[in-house]
């Protein structure tokens, strides 16, 4: 995420844009897997500490 400019100072970005990027350069195989990870980091109850701070629905 900090290789793709992703951080708390700024805007948010949409989940589509990032999950691109990660499929361009790290993980070819599909965006459903990249897409549940990303989730799953943005979710409070999923893991103790939220690894992304998500703006809108993250499946609660």
């Amino acid at each position: 995420m900090n290789v793709l400019g992703n951080d708390w100072n700024k805007a948010y970005k949409k989940s589509a844009r990032v999950v691109g990027d990660v499929i361009g350069k790290y993980h070819p195989h599909g965006d459903t897997a990249v897409y549940d990870t990303i989730v799953r980091m943005a979710q409070p109850f999923s893991l103790r500490y939220m690894l992304v701070d998500g703006q809108g629905n993250f499946g609660s």
